[in-house]
């Protein structure tokens, strides 16, 4: 029988500010796309992919997620929702406060992202690799964004969102595999970026990559809207 898929951490706290208009009343999770708030393609293809346990981690206009998804029954998943609180936590913060709803180890996934990876070969190399983290990445080479990631035989040499350099030809895909001891030395409450903590791994080289050939889409940006409303269209004509 193949292993279940551990838990899945969706980080939906963001402000969406290059949305403009379109996510000034909902959080970018509910924007409309293809007719109904992103979130709902977003859970149906989780639940397709055997991920049954999602932890939802919100932030601004959270109860509006919360109001939609509930407890996710009608995606034929369980959700639980963990919250940022008063202050936002940033990517990090926000995961470190989820870590006693979420197992060991947990997916990552950001809440802008439609992912078609394979998520049970993405956990089984990251089972092979004997490192305490994975991130999936996928070759670039400058094209959708600017290339943060180095890759040496299936590990992150470097990753940086900030310090490019000619080496990195690959992009964080935006699926990562975490174990919570990675998290457990930032105090609870504070606000940082996974980023850097993602950056930090690679240095002392304790993160696995895995390649994905899939591109991602994703709502992040107006351009990207469009793309992802687009492929969406043609999967539901298919």
């Amino acid at each position: 029988m193949p292993e279940a898929l551990p838990r899945l951490a969706l980080l939906a706290g963001g402000l969406a500010t290059r949305l403009g208009p379109l996510a000034r009343s909902v959080p970018k999770s509910l924007v409309p796309v293809c007719g109904e708030p992103f979130l709902a393609h977003q859970l149906r293809l989780l639940v397709e992919q055997g991920i049954s346990e999602i932890v939802i981690c919100t932030g601004h206009m959270g109860e509006q997620i919360e109001g939609f998804a509930r407890d996710g029954s009608q995606f034929g998943c369980r959700i639980l929702y963990s919250h940022d609180g008063n202050s936002p936590l940033g990517t990090g913060g926000a995961l470190r406060r989820a870590l006693p709803l979420l197992g060991s180890p947990f997916f990552v996934m950001y809440g802008d992202s439609y992912l078609t990876a394979d998520l049970a070969a993405i956990l089984k190399t990251f089972r092979n690799s004997g490192m305490p983290a994975l991130m999936t990445v996928f070759r670039n080479d400058g094209n959708w964004d600017a290339s943060n990631v180095e890759m040496r035989e299936e590990r992150l040499a470097s990753y940086s969102k900030k310090a490019r350099s000619p080496f990195m030809c690959h992009i964080d895909y935006g699926l990562s595999i975490l174990t919570p001891e990675i998290l457990q030395g930032w105090p609870d409450g504070a606000k940082f970026d996974l980023a850097d903590v993602m950056e930090h791994l690679a240095s002392e080289g304790r993160m696995a990559a895995h390649e994905v050939r899939e591109r991602f889409y994703e709502i992040g940006s107006l351009a990207g809207l469009r793309m992802t409303e687009d492929y969406l269209a043609e999967a539901v004509a298919r």
